[in-house]
């Protein structure tokens, strides 16, 4: 199957309005709740309810940070068989978003990283009893880091429920989603095999939000700190099945991250997307035009800068759209969207704080957004994966080796 790089006709409008949003509601309250860390920003309720209405009318396909579908009804087949579906529906939709604030779009209302999980992993009838929920997504511990297999929550059955105990932190949205997908062990002994995902209704006794971080950057999104302690849940309440497959090892639990991680790319692409347009503009302010006919060393230094990441962004964006297309079309995409991840996250930080440094006083000080999108992009390099955990999976992949064999 062949990938057609022009965007599907069908999610032009769906991308044109994503654009809309960011310019006319997301960028005019980006400052305010940059500075106002942890004040929930009430204007997205607005904004929650309308896409909820467009999901409902059946009018959109991806707005928002919805994620990933599981079904098979995520788009139309053409007549090569190629699906166009809900993953790139999801990718375009949220670098458009993240082209107005980032921060802003993890803050969306039913739009968490739990609800990619829920649709990567949950059967049918959790797929449906969890719909229309805002889950967050627990997965990092003190001391794990970024080794998701060294857990160490636990989750012991007990007649028709499980006992979750254990702390999660760096919890986006941990404080204001209805419910959390918290990973946990059911056997340490049995390592990366044994890690499960749990849906947790917020309010469930035993379950607290302990703290909320104060952060570089993302500062409308609240970060938490979360403490289970003798936390009950009904087993049913366990996405997926609830055996543990040793042959299969982590890969099940994996699986949400080849669909989240392009997810986070979008959001790298989209912030520093807006950056090179914001810095184009400001440089031709000061008379420095770039010129995509003429040799970069025949122009201005400032304007061969800004070629050199326009293709620098141009490669993450394209990994960004095979990595989710791949996922469209059924194909395996593990290698793919540690790729798209990889280079979005490096770029998009290398850009943001490049155009900070072309703009000079203008981009490190508040007149405009551009030191604010310098601050907000590094974390797209960290969560989710790091940097350097991304380059590792896609070494393994590439030269065919387990996670025992290449540390």
């Amino acid at each position: 199957m062949a990938i057609n790089l022009e965007d599907p006709k069908k999610f032009r409008p769906l991308v044109s309005q994503a654009h809309q949003v960011a310019m006319n509601m997301l960028r005019p309250i980006s400052r305010k709740y940059d500075k106002a860390e942890h004040e929930y920003p009430k204007e997205l309720d607005m904004l929650a309810a309308m896409i909820d209405g467009l999901s409902e009318s059946g009018a959109n396909e991806g707005a928002g940070a919805a994620g990933v579908r599981k079904a098979e009804d995520g788009g139309t087949k053409d007549d090569g068989g190629v699906k166009n579906g809900a993953n790139l529906a999801s990718v375009m939709s949220i670098a458009e978003m993240c082209w107005g604030d980032v921060g802003l779009l993890l803050s969306m209302p039913r739009q968490g990283l739990g609800n990619s999980a829920i649709a990567s992993v949950a059967n049918d009838e959790q797929a449906e009893r969890f719909a229309g929920v805002w889950a967050g997504m627990a997965i990092t511990e003190p001391g794990t880091g970024s080794d998701s297999a060294n857990i160490k929550t636990t989750a012991v059955l007990d007649g028709d429920e499980y006992v979750l105990n254990g702390e999660k932190i760096y919890v986006t949205a941990g404080d204001r989603a209805d419910h959390i997908v918290v990973w946990a062990t059911l056997d340490r002994s049995l390592g990366r095999a044994a890690i499960k995902s749990f849906v947790v209704p917020k309010g469930t006794p035993g379950m607290r939000v302990d703290r909320l971080e104060h952060k570089l950057g993302i500062k409308a999104s609240d970060t938490a700190t979360i403490i289970f302690e003798n936390c009950r849940v009904p087993k049913e309440n366990l996405l997926g099945s609830p055996e543990i497959d040793t042959k299969q090892g982590f890969a099940g639990a994996m699986a949400t991250f080849d669909n989240t991680r392009p997810l986070v790319a979008a959001m790298a692409v989209g912030c520093a997307r807006a950056a090179l347009d914001l810095t184009r503009s400001l440089l031709a302010d000061a008379g420095v035009t770039v010129d995509h006919d003429r040799p970069a060393h025949l122009q201005h230094a400032a304007a061969a800068k800004l070629l050199q990441m326009e293709a620098d962004w141009e490669a993450a964006h394209l990994l960004m759209l095979q990595a989710a297309w791949m996922a469209d079309n059924r194909q395996p995409n593990s290698l793919e969207a540690s790729m798209a991840k990889a280079k979005a996250g490096r770029v998009g930080s290398d850009i943001t704080l490049s155009c900070v440094e072309l703009c000079g006083s203008i981009g490190y000080s508040e007149a405009e957004l551009l030191e604010k999108w310098a601050r907000d992009s590094k974390i797209l390099d960290i969560f989710e994966g790091t940097q350097q955990i991304q380059q590792l999976i896609v070494a393994r992949r590439v030269l065919g080796l387990s996670s025992a064999e290449l540390k």
